[in-house]
This record gives C-alpha cells, sequence and structure tokens, in this order.
C-alpha cells in the first residue's frame, strides 16, 4: 500500500516560504487570476500553489485568505487609543474583539518607560459605514466598556500597507526603496447598491475548499451578475483605489498552528515633525520596507503632538529597535527634524476585518438596542 507523505504546512519549507512571500502582500489591486498570479510570481506551478495554500488555511497556518479593500476609502476610520482602569482592561479587550464588529485591529501596549500617552493601554482601529458618526460610536464604545478617556486619530495620509512577515525576515536595517513612498490622500468613496453587491462577495474570506484558478465565478453568481460584469465593476473600483490587495493571513503574534512564530515584537513607532513637513517625514518613514503601515494622524498633546504614526513587527526586539534607528538616522539625514519619538509595544491583540456595510451597521444598532438614526452623521 502506497503511503501518501503529509502535505508542508510550516512557514519555513521552502516551497511554502516562497508562495508566502508573494501572498501576503504583493498582489496588489484587483486581479483576475489571483491564485494564477501568485503560482507566476513565485515562479511555481498553479497546482502546487492551490496545494499548499488549501493546506496552511485547513490547518489554521493561514488564518484567512481574502480580498481587502481600502477600508478608508468606505467608511470614516480612525485609530483609537483607550485609557481604561487596569481592573476593566481585559473584560474592554473582550468585548471590543467580540462584540463590536467595526473594531478591526485590537491590541494592548506599552511603552519602555512612563511616557506621554503611556497610560492608553488599549489600542483599536474603528471604522463606521458611510452615513453614520464615528464620534457618535466611539462615545458608545466608551461607555459600554468603561473608558475614562479615548482619543480618535483619523489618518490624513496613507504612505504604506502591506504585511508580509514571510518576506521581511532577515531584512537589513534601513533597507528602503530609492524613491519616496506615495502619499494617498484618505477621503470616502461613495458607491452604487451594484458596487456594494460586489464588495460584499469580494471582501468575504474563502474557504478552503473555494480556492480555484476560477475563483470569481461563484462570487460573481453571489452578486447577480455575470463574470465579465463583476470584472468590471471590480476593476473599476479598483481604478478609484478601493481595492487593497489579493492576501493570505498569518498570524501577526499568536504561534501558528504548525507551532511557528512568525513575528513575536509588533512595534507602533510614533515622530513629532515640524507642522507642514508631515507629508514629506511619511513618505521617507514609508519607503523603509519593514514598514507594514505608516499614516499621517493627529496625536494630539495626549501624545506630545505625534504625527507620523507606523507599525513595524520582528521576531527580535533589538532587531525592532534597530531598524527604528536607521529611519530616525534617514529623517535626519533628509533634513527632517524630529522634536519626539516614542515606541508603543504591542501585547495581546486580536485581528478582525471591519465590517464597513450600512445595512450590517443598521443590523447592529438594532440588536443592541439602539436606534440606528440616532448614530446618523
Amino acid at each position: 500500500m502506497t503511503v501518501t507523505e503529509p502535505i508542508p504546512i510550516e512557514t519555513t519549507d521552502a516551497i511554502n516560504a516562497r508562495i508566502l512571500a508573494v501572498s501576503e502582500d504583493r498582489i496588489q489591486g484587483y486581479p483576475r487570476n489571483p491564485l494564477g498570479e501568485i503560482a507566476r510570481l513565485a515562479e511555481l506551478p498553479v497546482e502546487t500553489v492551490l496545494e499548499r495554500l488549501r493546506a496552511m488555511l485547513q490547518a489554521g497556518v493561514i488564518r484567512r485568505i481574502r480580498q481587502t479593500l481600502l477600508a478608508t476609502s468606505l467608511a470614516e476610520g480612525a485609530l483609537c487609543a483607550w485609557q481604561v482602569p487596569a481592573d476593566r482592561l481585559d473584560a474592554a479587550f473582550d468585548t471590543l474583539f467580540q462584540n463590536d464588529p467595526f473594531s478591526g485591529h485590537v491590541v494592548l501596549r506599552s511603552t519602555d518607560a512612563a511616557t506621554p500617552g503611556s497610560n492608553y493601554k488599549l489600542w483599536t482601529t474603528l471604522k463606521v459605514p458611510q452615513g453614520y458618526s464615528l464620534e457618535k460610536h466611539a462615545a458608545h464604545l466608551a461607555r459600554v466598556i468603561g473608558a475614562e478617556h479615548y482619543r480618535l486619530m483619523s489618518a490624513k495620509k496613507l504612505f504604506a500597507l502591506g504585511v508580509g512577515h514571510v518576506r521581511r525576515r532577515g531584512m537589513e536595517a534601513g533597507a528602503r526603496a530609492d524613491e519616496p513612498a506615495e502619499a494617498i490622500a484618505v477621503q470616502v468613496t461613495h458607491l452604487s447598491e451594484i458596487e456594494w453587491r460586489v464588495l460584499t462577495a469580494l471582501k468575504r474570506e474563502f474557504a478552503p475548499d473555494e480556492l480555484s484558478v476560477d475563483l470569481w465565478a461563484a462570487r460573481s453568481h453571489e452578486a447577480g451578475l455575470s463574470l465579465d460584469e463583476f470584472h468590471a465593476v471590480a476593476e473599476d473600483l479598483n481604478r478609484r483605489k478601493v481595492i487593497g490587495r489579493f492576501s493570505t493571513f498569518l498570524e501577526h503574534v499568536k504561534p501558528l498552528a504548525s507551532g511557528e512564530r512568525v513575528t513575536k515584537f509588533n512595534a507602533l513607532f510614533h515622530w513629532a515633525v515640524p507642522p507642514g513637513l508631515e507629508e514629506a517625514a511619511g513618505r521617507e518613514v514609508g519607503r523603509h520596507y519593514i514598514m507594514t503601515h505608516a499614516y499621517w494622524r493627529e496625536g494630539g498633546p495626549e501624545f506630545r503632538n505625534v504625527n507620523i504614526m507606523g507599525v513595524a513587527h520582528g521576531t527580535d526586539k533589538a532587531t525592532v529597535l534597530a531598524h527604528k534607528a536607521a529611519i530616525d538616522r534617514h529623517l535626519a539625514e533628509a533634513g527632517i527634524p524630529v522634536g519626539y519619538t516614542n515606541v508603543f509595544w504591542g501585547g495581546r491583540s486580536e485581528i478582525k476585518p471591519s465590517e464597513i456595510s450600512p445595512s450590517a451597521y443598521r443590523e447592529w444598532c438594532r440588536s443592541v438596542g439602539i436606534d440606528p438614526q440616532t448614530m446618523a452623521e
């Protein structure tokens, strides 16, 4: 009897690493054949890519595969720092992760010393669908979790967005692109009913048995469109900068199902630069390959008026700090003074896609006893 060898699921397996180095964050926009594109860039047969992605997703090594959207283009959003009493911190974390579909990243953060803002230990991303108030939703959440204070920090410009842990392994501190990053303005795009139907079908994550070369056929049927019509709407949304990337997601901090850790340290970097230099500074920070996120956000007096924020990950704290030191030197060399800087280290964290559908928001309001009209802008 022939014994079939198990399909490797470790991210350190040579073939899996080649696939993940592409699939995590290199398939930008809306591809008609995303798995074929991964295979092309990884220089592997598409059958191999399908087999490995199915196995890693089935095992839980990959936690989700989905088409991402630029949610900042679809819903008003902000990074929110919450000041919550220590004895309520874990309960607040659980509430926002489990019961609020509009909170995405939920992270407990700390600093190496008592610094401005270090009493804000709970950090979340928050997006509220079009037509509804971000401030009203945050005020509701503050009452629910018992927050003493909170600070909403909306993004003004985006400079980097792409979480590719595998391709960043062993990256040299200071490695950066030849040119500054593009500065992408944050503005909400209004969509038609058909466009919402396509987006709703697009963004839902894939089950292992849904992975195929003909990936979008079933989703176009779900949206009530022909495949050609579905492609046309999705490609127009991509041109309007609503589509993010097709991506496979690994855990940021927690061990994978295989027992591996792809990263251990999650650092939120803060820089305060003089008014008028925010875009120039963000473009210089965003060109560094280690940065998974980089934004212009106003931290306000609670955070010493920082205005450039970004996230980097790594398996070694000293290495993450070496990357930040390289960025600090680069900013100085570029003639951009930094009046204040800090690092907020991530601890416990959970990540889920934020819901951005206005109809889903109305349903949620009713489920918690809120009249949706009272949450309108």
